[in-house]
């Protein structure tokens, strides 16, 4: 089992302890990752005891660095729950080439009258959904041409599965290297449809975790990436790239910042600019508006945060 695919994993059981989905469907879910019956259960169990408080726990430790500082974020929720920032463009659905001969991507499309640079966003671990499609818009409406890539593309699209589940088990049945070709290909896109402008990447939850994969994979084109709430992957080596690094997590997702000490580390060793920020009081997902564990508060934060980010790397 790759890290990825145990990430998926862990995240169906992190799902059923804190009561987002019942044991059956957290079992069918597993099923279609490749666990036997007894490991599916075994795994639900462990998380159901001290994988629970775990997760429910605060996580210790630097909340924030840049360089050698240490800091925490702060945020005040903002009157409602809409999500953070102006209402998104219109975006197209558009298909470009893979790095490999006869491949076909798929991928979401949306762009400023004058753009200050262009983005890369990557999704979930449920694939291109109306959700990273509206980051996509958001980040227009704030003057960046912006790309939502369909790592499912070559099964089809997103769209071509029924059951959301589904779609995450193909995620996680794809080889890392593969994943980074697509990347890499929706990179070419964005320079093809923003000529002479800076490259930048965000991504959430398994999308934050192909950021790092893509900072891990000798690509020199990114100026700056934002990986919300994503796992390093393992013996990460992130010397191939000279992107500036703002890495967000959320206190209460512990799971995840099992690698937070380890990003901090791979990010010194190959001398890139950073700031890893921690949000209080929050969990996993926090950003996505659409989820059970959207913070409107938080999400707003960091929403200034990544805009600050891509202004003063990408404009």
């Amino acid at each position: 089992m790759t890290s990825f695919h145990r990430y998926l994993a862990e995240e169906v059981a992190v799902d059923h302890a804190e009561g987002l989905i019942p044991r059956r469907e957290a079992l069918h879910r597993l099923t279609l990752l490749g666990l036997a019956a007894p490991a599916a259960g075994a795994l639900l169990a462990a998380w159901g005891t001290g994988g629970e408080s775990a997760a429910a726990s605060a996580a210790t430790g630097p909340g924030a660095a840049t360089g050698s500082g240490t800091a925490t974020a702060s945020a005040a929720p903002p009157d409602g729950a809409s999500p953070p920032g102006p209402p998104p463009l219109p975006t197209e659905e558009i298909i470009f080439s893979g790095t490999e001969s006869g491949v076909t991507l798929r991928g979401t499309w949306a762009a400023p009258a004058q753009p200050r640079g262009a983005v890369l966003v990557i999704h979930e671990n449920r694939g291109l959904t109306d959700h990273i499609r509206s980051v996509a818009g958001r980040l227009a409406a704030d003057g960046y041409c912006a790309l939502a890539v369909d790592l499912l593309s070559r099964e089809g699209g997103t769209a071509s599965f029924e059951d959301p589940a589904q779609a995450t088990a193909a995620l996680g049945a794809i080889s890392p290297e593969r994943l980074a070709s697509d990347m890499k290909a929706a990179l070419g896109e964005l320079e093809r449809g923003a000529p002479g402008r800076r490259l930048g990447v965000t991504g959430f939850c398994f999308g934050g975790a192909m950021t790092w994969l893509l900072l891990a994979s000798d690509e020199p084109r990114l100026s700056a990436a934002v990986p919300f709430y994503g796992p390093l992957p393992d013996d990460a080596d992130l010397s191939g790239s000279r992107a500036a690094v703002l890495a967000i997590y959320a206190e209460r997702d512990d799971r995840v910042n099992a690698t937070r000490d380890e990003a901090k580390t791979a990010l010194e060793r190959a001398g890139l600019e950073h700031e890893i920020v921690t949000f209080p009081g929050v969990d996993h997902a926090f950003f996505n508006d659409t989820g059970p564990r959207y913070d409107a508060g938080a999400a707003a934060e960091a929403y200034r945060r990544v805009l600050d980010w891509f202004g003063r790397h990408l404009a």
